[in-house]
Order: structure tokens, then C-alpha cells, then sequence
């Protein structure tokens, strides 16, 4: 194996330029990513006690105690947007003293060039996406355990001096093991962390192996750590049981498949105009904060299902109570939450879009199901969430394997030929300005 200069640098970030770096063997790759995985599965099961808590504090206990001062006048809802302000600060104060912590794109460019994510960032992004999720924002907690959990593989690596090329290896073992807890998936979770670097496809490939051991330990620590229960979330059996696939089914997930990524194209078209809206303060990180935190708040007031990161609202406000939205509201809760998620980001709170985007395509295939009936609910909302992601995302295989298992369902046909309809009707349209192919230099290096 070749190492440039360059990847020599990245490996030892010492003084020491004489340790030559070294090279894992396969079995010893599977043994750190094994590793890697166990530390991943105790990080992710202590950040969601911690943030399970810290959203019980502010959203039930602190609730009900601060509305018993509110004054007669003055009317509940309004508790919602003050707390997404306040938070909005918060984040800004975060961001402020703490630095910008790296979001996907930034760690997407990391994972490319360097082959590690930095530790050091790792503290501010802890902080900050913990007060950007306690206050409300449409981003969850999966790219701050992409971060933390990369890291740890960084770090490891950086302590056995590994050449870049192992390096790598280990940080997507990292990311894996975050995604596979987070999604309650050890098999989709790691390919989606594969497959999010690029537009066109899984490239690292050596790392797919490594990646799911490292997803199936963090995996198991997670669901034993936590007590969650293994298999799907959402309950789509309270739309009578799925037809037999036919042909017709196929065709469906093609139609279904266009609409999610008009949907998308949308979704992008907004967050560039708000993006351009914003430039002239985009260095004023308090102040953009605190606008998002109002933004997010004004936005759930009018349209409650849109707070939070949606992976519990998907099944709470959509699914739960399908039966009393007409076509109208679920199209309006749709662009409420795109612009809900855009506010969140563009406002410097860190956290992941994808559960926010599976949200936006629920609603988004609810209302297609309404208003062509002949279309089954479940195929219409999965096929919707698969497709606006992944013209998002760029990741086809990961999600269509998510949504079957977070679903329970046997569709995955139909779910993958939305995602690929979606994946190649936006192929040059992308939202993660760092997502690319594999460089000449980390193939020479493999």
C-alpha cells in the first residue's frame, strides 16, 4: 500500500514523524470495529437518557409548573414558541463560546479528505444539538452521534497510528454505529453512513463489513441499554392488511417515487432562498439563532405536529390521527415542516434532517392516499418518506432497508423502486454541497 505525504500528516497529528503508521489486518479490523461498535452503543444510550430527560423537564414538568404563572390573559400555546425562543439563544450562546461544531456536510468533507473526524468538535456538538432538540428544532439526534461516535474511531485510530486508510475504516465504523442505534437498524444504519459521502453509490467499499459489525454491537448495547424494543415503530396495520404486490403496486412505487422528489426539489428550492435571505447576517450567530428558535416556535403554534424531530410524531400526530386530517392540512403540515426544518438548520441548530424528512413524506404520501384512494395508505406513506429523503440524502439502499424494518412491513420492493425513481430523477440536484466520488488518492491508498 502507497501513503501520500498528505495522509501521512492526518495520520499522526504528533511531532513524532517517525512512527511509520501502520496497516489493520482484516481480522484485526473487525476486532476494533467491534470496538468501535460497544463504545458507539454506550454513547448513544447515554446521550438518549439524557435527552429523554432534559425533554421531560422543559416540555412536561417545566410545563405544567410555568403555566401555572402564566396570567388568565395570556393563553397556553404561548409557552411553545417562548421555549423554542429561549432555546434558540441558547444554541447561539453555544455556538457562540463553544465554536461551530462540523454539521453533515462539513462532516462528509472530513471523512473524505482526512479519512477521521475531529474529537475536539465533539463537546460542541453535545451541547449544542442537545439544547437544539430540547427546544424544539426539526433535527435529530442522529449527526450528533455521527459525530461523537466518529470520532471515537478517529481517536482510536489516531492512538494505534494507523495509516489513513484504516483510519477511515474506523471512523465509518463510528458512524455506522451511531446510525444502526439511532435507526434500530444494524444492517441500514451502517450502509446509509456509507452511502451519504457520495451521490452516486457506496465507493468505500472495504468499510462495509467493518461497518456492520461495529453497527450490530452498538446496536445490541443500545436496545439492551435502553430497554427499546427490536423491530418497527410504527403501527400501519390500522390500515387493514397489505394486498398481494402485483405489477400495478410497482407502477405505484414509480408515481410515488416522482412525487417525493418534486417534493424534495421543493424542499431544496426553499432552504437556498432562505439561505440567500440570510447572508447578510449569516455571521451573527445569536441573532440567527434566536430567529430560528421563533421561527420553529410561530411554526408549531399554527401547526403543533411539526415540533421536535418527528421520529415519535410520525406515529403520534400523522398516523394516530390520520382520520381526522382532510387533503388541505396534511399538504399544509408538509410545507410547515419543510419550513420548520429549514428555520432549524439555517438558524445554527445541529442536529440530523432524516426523521424530519420521513415526517415531511408521510404527511406528504397521507395526502396522496386521500386523494387517490385506490392508492394503499401504507405503500403511499412509505414510498413518500423513501423518496423525499433520498433526493435529499442520495441514499437508496440504506433507506428503502430503514423504512421496511422501522415499518414492519414487506414492501420493500415498492419502497426501493421509489427511492430509486427519486434517486434518479434528482441525481444532479443536491442539497450536501460535499457529497462526491472517491478521490484518485484514496484509492491508490487502499
Amino acid at each position: 500500500m502507497t501513503t501520500t505525504a498528505k495522509e501521512f500528516d492526518f495520520i499522526s497529528p504528533s511531532d513524532d514523524k517517525s512512527a511509520k503508521p501502520q496497516e489493520l489486518t482484516y481480522f484485526h479490523t473487525l476486532f476494533y470495529a467491534g470496538i468501535v461498535g460497544i463504545a458507539g452503543g454506550l454513547v448513544a444510550t447515554v446521550y438518549y437518557f439524557v435527552l429523554e430527560h432534559l425533554l421531560e423537564f422543559v416540555w412536561e414538568v417545566g410545563r405544567e409548573s410555568v403555566l401555572r404563572w402564566f396570567p388568565v390573559w395570556l393563553p397556553h400555546w404561548n409557552y411553545t414558541w417562548m421555549v423554542a425562543t429561549i432555546g434558540g439563544l441558547g444554541v447561539g450562546l453555544c455556538l457562540y463560546f463553544l465554536g461551530l461544531p462540523g454539521e453533515m456536510a462539513i462532516v462528509i468533507d472530513q471523512v473524505h479528505d482526512a479519512g477521521r473526524l475531529e474529537p475536539k468538535q465533539t463537546p460542541g456538538m453535545i451541547a449544542t444539538s442537545l439544547v437544539s432538540i430540547t427546544a424544539g428544532g426539526s433535527l435529530g439526534p442522529e449527526a450528533p452521534l455521527v459525530q461523537i461516535n466518529g470520532s471515537i474511531g478517529s481517536w482510536i485510530s489516531e492512538k494505534l497510528k494507523l495509516t489513513v486508510h484504516s483510519m477511515r475504516i474506523m471512523t465509518f465504523c463510528g458512524m455506522g454505529a451511531a446510525l444502526a442505534a439511532f435507526f434500530g437498524d444494524p444492517i441500514g444504519g451502517p450502509l446509509f453512513a456509507l452511502e451519504i459521502p457520495h451521490r452516486r453509490g457506496i465507493e468505500y467499499y472495504e468499510a462495509i463489513i467493518p461497518a456492520m459489525v461495529a453497527g450490530i454491537c452498538s446496536f445490541g448495547i443500545f436496545r439492551l441499554g435502553t430497554g427499546l424494543k427490536v423491530g418497527g415503530i410504527y403501527n400501519f396495520g390500522r390500515f387493514g392488511d397489505l394486498p398481494s404486490l402485483t405489477w400495478l403496486n410497482l407502477l405505484e412505487g414509480v408515481g410515488l417515487g416522482l412525487v417525493g422528489a418534486l417534493a424534495g426539489i421543493l424542499f431544496i428550492g426553499m432552504f437556498r432562498l432562505m439561505n440567500w435571505m440570510i447572508q447578510s447576517i449569516e455571521h451573527r450567530h445569536i441573532l440567527l439563532a434566536v430567529m430560528g428558535g421563533l421561527g420553529i416556535g410561530w411554526i408549531a403554534v399554527l401547526y403543533p405536529a411539526t415540533l421536535f424531530f418527528s421520529e415519535q410524531q410520525i406515529e403520534t400526530q400523522l398516523l394516530a390521527q390520520s382520520t381526522s386530517f382532510g387533503l388541505v392540512t396534511l399538504l399544509g403540515i408538509c410545507f410547515a415542516k419543510m419550513l420548520a426544518i429549514c428555520f432549524t438548520i439555517h438558524g445554527g441548530f445541529r442536529g440530523g434532517f432524516i426523521f424530519p424528512l420521513f415526517f415531511t413524506g408521510a404527511s406528504l404520501g397521507l395526502a396522496v392516499a386521500l386523494g387517490i384512494p385506490s392508492i394503499h395508505p401504507t405503500i403511499a406513506i412509505l414510498c413518500c418518506m423513501a423518496a423525499i429523503n433520498v433526493a435529499i440524502t442520495k441514499t437508496p439502499i440504506s433507506t428503502a432497508i430503514i423504512l421496511t424494518v422501522l415499518s414492519d412491513t414487506t414492501i420493500l420492493p415498492v419502497i426501493a423502486i421509489a427511492s430509486f425513481t427519486s434517486f434518479l430523477l434528482t441525481s444532479n440536484i443536491g442539497l450536501l454541497k460535499t457529497q462526491r466520488a472517491r478521490t484518485t488518492a484514496t484509492l491508490s491508498g487502499y
